[in-house]
């Protein structure tokens, strides 16, 4: 694992208000969780998250993982702090804790 890549990631979250890792791209997602992720912003008011196709790149694919120590992607960063993947995404959805987040 590379520091540049941790680097990378650690910017990309931190000077974009809201960042979203998946597979392919909001216009074309390559996964259901990445499409659900997508469809959730959209409907909270965010129409142009700052995205990362992960497909695109094996070590930012890796590198998101061991970052936030989660898995799997999506994964959604909200003013730099991690928040989940896509069923926690639903849950703070439907709970209305993440538009609260958004503000």
């Amino acid at each position: 694992m590379s520091t540049d890549i941790q680097k990378i990631i650690h910017e990309q979250v931190t000077t974009h208000p809201v960042v979203l890792y998946m597979k392919g791209s909001p216009q074309f997602p390559q996964c259901g969780f990445s499409a659900n992720a997508v469809r959730i912003l959209g409907a909270l008011g965010v129409t142009e998250p700052f995205t990362v196709d992960v497909l695109q790149d094996p070590e930012i694919r890796q590198g998101v993982k061991d970052y936030a120590n989660w898995p799997t992607v999506p994964q959604l960063y909200i003013k730099g702090e991690f928040i989940g993947g896509s069923d926690i995404m639903t849950e703070m959805y439907q709970s209305g804790e993440l538009k609260g987040l958004l503000g």
